[in-house]
C-alpha cells in the first residue's frame, strides 16, 4: 500500500515529468484519499443495517447477506484491472469516472425498493468503488517526491486503517437515529466534493501516457468468472455448509478452471490486462502473502468483535459502533508516528514489532467471558489498532518499495487485492470456526449437565424457586428454569467459541511471521535502492 519514502531509483522522474507544471500535492492527497475513504467505509457500514434492510425489504437472512457479498465480489473483480484501466483511459479520467459512478450507485442503493434492485446497485457500487483505493495510492506515489513519500503514505494509511472502524460507527448512528437508507445517501455530498476536488487538483492525463492496445475480452471474462466464483464461495461457504453443497462444489470448479485459464492466457500475452509477471519480485509475492494474513486479522477482528458485542453483550448498532471508535482514533494517531519511524528504521523491524503487539492484543481478547464489559475491550482494541498500523504501513513499503516504477501500478492493484481477499478469507474462516466451536463447546457443556451433578441440581432448584416466588406455578417454573439453563449454556458456548477464534488468529500471525525475512528493504538513508530479489 504505502511506498518507500526513499530510494532514488524507485522514485526517479523522467525529464518531461520534471518540467511538468507544479501541482498542489496535498490537494491531490485530500481529493484521492476522500474517494478511497468512501470505498473503504462502504465495505463495513452495511453490516450494522442488515436487520433493518431485511425487515423493510421482506428478505430472509441468507438473501440479505447478498447485499454484502455482491459488493465484495464486484470489488475483487475490478481490483486487478485498475492498473490496465488507468493506462488505457487515463488515471484522472478513470478516477473521476469511478467517483461519479460510485456516487450514482450510492443514490440507487438508497432509493432501492426491492432486494434485487439493491443488490444490482451494490454490484455497480463495488465495480466503481474498487478502482478508488488502488488508483488513489498510485496517484499519491506519482505526485509526491521521494522525501515526502512516508508522510503522504502515512496520511493515506490513516484512512485505510481507520475506515473499517468508522463504517460501523457511522452506520450504527445513522441506522439508530435516521434510517438505513442514509448509510448510502451520506456518500452523495462527500462524493460530489471528492469529484470537484479531483477535477481541480489532479493534472490532466497526457495522451502519450495512454496505452491503446487491443482489449482482451476473453482474459477479462476468465478473471471475472474465476475470481468472482472464488469470492462467492468465501461469502456463502459457511451458510451453505461448504463442500456439502453442490453449489459450492460447482463454484470451486468454476474458480479453479477460470483462474487457471486466466493465468495461462496472461502469461502468454504480450499485452496482458493484468501483468502477472510482477510476481517475479520476491518482495511482492512474500508481502502479498503477509498482506492476506493482515487482511484476515484486520477484517476478521472487525467482524468478530461487533458480533460478540451484539450477541453476548446485547449492544445496539450504535453502541457497537462507539465501541470500535477508540480503535479508529488510535489507528490515526499511531499512523502519524509510524510515518516518521519508517524513515529511520528498517520497515521489516517495525513490521515484526507490530506483529508482536497485534498478537498480544489478540491474545488479550481470548479472555472474554459472559461478564465482559466495554472497559475490558477498550485497551485490547486500542492495541489491536496500534499493532495493525505498525504492520500495515511498513509491510506496504517493504513489499512495494523494491519494485521498479514501471511495475508499481500493477503491483499495487495485486497487493490491494490480496488484502481484500484476505479479509474475505478471514471472515469466512472465522464464521465457520465460530459455528463449529460453538457446537463443540455446547456439546461438552451439555454432557456435564446431568441429573447426578450436584451443582446442576442446585442451580435448577434455585432458579425454580426464584420463578415460584414471582407467582409462577411449580411445573411452569421447572420448565422455565430448564430454558434459562439452556440459555446460559448457549451464551457460555458462544463466548468460548469467540475466544477460540482469537487464539486461531494469533496462531495464524505467528505461523506466517517468517515471511518477513523474504521482504525487500525499500532504501537506505543514503537513497540507494536495495534489491527485493527475484
Amino acid at each position: 500500500m504505502a511506498i518507500a519514502a526513499q530510494g532514488s531509483g524507485l522514485l526517479a522522474r523522467a525529464p518531461e515529468q520534471a518540467s511538468a507544471p507544479a501541482v498542489n500535492k496535498w490537494g491531490v492527497a485530500a481529493a484521492v484519499s476522500l474517494g478511497a475513504l468512501l470505498e473503504i467505509i462502504d465495505t463495513t457500514i452495511v453490516n450494522v443495517a442488515l436487520s433493518d434492510m431485511q425487515a423493510e425489504l421482506g428478505a430472509t437472512l441468507s438473501q440479505i447477506s447478498w447485499v454484502v457479498s455482491a459488493y465484495a465480489i464486484a470489488n475483487v473483480i475490478i481490483l486487478p484491472l485498475t492498473a490496465w484501466l488507468g493506462h488505457r483511459f487515463g488515471k484522472k479520467k478513470y478516477f473521476v469516472f469511478s467517483l461519479i459512478g460510485f456516487t450514482l450507485a450510492s443514490i440507487l442503493c438508497g432509493l432501492s425498493t426491492s432486494l434485487p434492485m439493491l443488490i444490482a446497485a451494490r454490484i455497480l457500487q463495488g465495480l466503481t468503488g474498487g478502482g478508488l483505493l488502488a488508483k488513489a495510492q498510485a496517484i499519491l506515489f506519482e505526485t509526491f517526491p521521494k522525501e515526502e513519500q512516508a508522510m503522504a503514505q502515512g496520511f493515506f494509511g490513516i484512512i485505510v486503517i481507520s475506515g473499517p472502524a468508522i463504517g460501523p460507527t457511522l452506520g450504527g448512528y445513522l441506522v439508530t437515529n435516521v434510517d438505513w437508507r442514509w448509510i448510502f445517501f451520506v456518500n452523495v455530498p462527500l462524493g460530489i466534493i471528492a469529484v470537484a476536488m479531483t477535477m481541480y487538483f489532479l493534472q490532466k492525463d497526457r495522451p502519450e501516457d495512454l496505452v491503446r492496445s487491443k482489449i482482451d475480452w476473453i482474459a477479462i471474462g476468465l478473471l471475472t468468472v474465476g475470481i468472482g466464483a472464488f469470492q462467492a464461495i468465501l461469502e456463502e461457504g459457511n451458510d451453505e455448509d461448504w463442500f456439502e453443497s453442490r453449489a459450492i462444489v460447482f463454484g470451486a470448479i468454476v474458480a479453479v478452471v477460470g483462474l487457471t485459464a486466466f493465468v495461462v492466457r496472461e502469461l502468454r500475452s504480450k499485452n496482458p490486462v493484468v501483468d502477472l509477471r510482477v510476481l517475479r519480485y520476491r518482495s511482492l509475492w512474500a508481502g502479498s502473502i503477509l498482506s492476506t494474513v493482515l487482511g484476515m486479522t484486520l477484517y476478521g477482528a472487525m467482524f468478530a468483535v461487533p458480533i460478540f458485542a451484539q450477541t453476548c453483550m446485547h449492544y445496539t448498532s450504535q453502541q457497537t459502533g462507539m465501541l470500535m471508535l477508540p480503535g479508529a482514533i488510535g489507528s490515526a494517531v499511531t499512523m502519524i508516528f509510524v510515518s516518521k519511524l519508517v524513515t529511520r528504521f528498517d520497515a521489516r523491524a517495525l513490521l515484526a514489532f507490530g506483529a508482536v503487539v497485534l498478537i498480544g492484543a489478540v491474545l488479550a481478547l481470548t479472555r472474554l467471558t459472559p461478564d465482559t464489559a466495554e472497559r475490558d475491550l477498550f485497551w485490547p482494541l486500542i492495541f489491536r489498532s496500534v499493532g495493525s498500523v505498525l504492520m500495515f504501513m511498513p509491510l506496504s513499503m517493504a513489499t512495494l518499495g523494491p519494485i521498479p516504477t514501471k511495475d508499481v501500478g500493477t503491483a499495487t492493484g495485486f497487493y490491494n487485492l490480496t488484502r481484500q481477499l484476505g479479509g474475505s478469507i478471514g471472515v469466512a474462516l472465522l464464521s465457520t470456526l465460530l459455528t463449529q466451536r460453538q457446537q463443540f463447546h455446547r456439546a461438552m457443556l451439555v454432557e456435564s449437565i446431568v441429573p447426578s451433578n450436584v451443582m446442576t441440581n442446585e442451580r435448577l432448584q434455585g432458579m425454580t424457586q426464584m420463578l415460584v416466588n414471582r407467582g409462577i406455578s411449580l411445573e411452569d417454573a421447572k420448565q422455565k428454569a430448564l430454558g434459562l439453563l439452556d440459555g446460559i449454556v448457549a451464551q457460555q458456548s458462544a463466548v468460548m467459541s469467540f475466544g477460540d477464534t482469537f487464539w486461531a488468529t494469533a496462531a495464524l500471525i505467528i505461523v506466517f511471521l517468517p515471511f518477513i525475512l523474504l521482504l525487500g528493504k525499500p532504501a537506505n538513508k543514503g537513497g540507494a535502492q536495495v534489491s527485493g530479489g527475484h
